[in-house]
């Protein structure tokens, strides 16, 4: 059976980095939000009903994630309201990602979710692996993004579990506050590791 790996780790942690060392290891790698992304382009499945709700939040037919994000920052019902448009999406296109993984052979793949223990979802994982790094090198890769404040990254961080509670409750923790190399040697192990695990199993 295919082992299901969740990645996650809060903003600015170097998980997206991370997933494409797996995915340059040969593991199939499940990217819950660039997925989102194309739902939001041009013809993408979310852009209509998410026009129905947030009507300003799409120009040129397709959905401006800056503006959609100001629409609902701190809105607890507004977020619910979008995920209940975009979790169901993410879901079907989940699943048949795995469906063609397992046909293709792969003995695991990992599912990039930033917020599995936020959202109770440990249970739909065989192992979870946490990208960390120190808080200071987080605040400094986060603030340089383009549509980025001080403001709006307190805020994503408050609604994000911490990160010392997130490495507590992990399986596996990846540091990305090393040389890029280091990081990389630190998926290879964890790759081999996962692998002798299940030979054993």
């Amino acid at each position: 059976m295919i082992k299901i790996i969740g990645l996650t780790g809060s903003i600015g942690m170097g998980k997206s980095t991370v997933g494409v060392m797996f995915r340059e290891e040969g593991i199939p790698v499940y990217n819950a939000d660039a997925e989102v992304h194309k739902f939001y382009q041009v013809g993408g499945q979310a852009v209509e009903p998410i026009s129905k709700l947030f009507p300003e939040a799409v120009i040129d037919g397709r959905v401006d994630r800056p503006t959609l994000s100001k629409l609902v920052l701190g809105d607890d019902s507004a977020i619910k309201k979008l995920e209940a448009i975009v979790h169901p999406m993410v879901g079907a296109h989940r699943a048949e990602f795995l469906q063609k993984a397992e046909q293709d052979g792969h003995d695991m793949v990992i599912l990039d979710v930033p917020l599995i223990f936020e959202t109770g979802g440990e249970k739909n994982f065989h192992k979870i692996v946490v990208v960390s790094a120190p808080a200071q090198m987080q605040r400094d890769r986060v603030l340089v993004r383009d549509d980025m404040s001080a403001e709006k990254f307190e805020s994503i961080l408050a609604r994000q579990v911490p990160d010392a509670q997130k490495r507590e409750l992990a399986d596996y923790v990846i540091d990305t506050g090393l040389p890029m190399e280091e990081t990389r040697k630190q998926v290879q192990d964890l790759i081999r590791e996962l692998r002798e695990e299940a030979a054993h199993a």
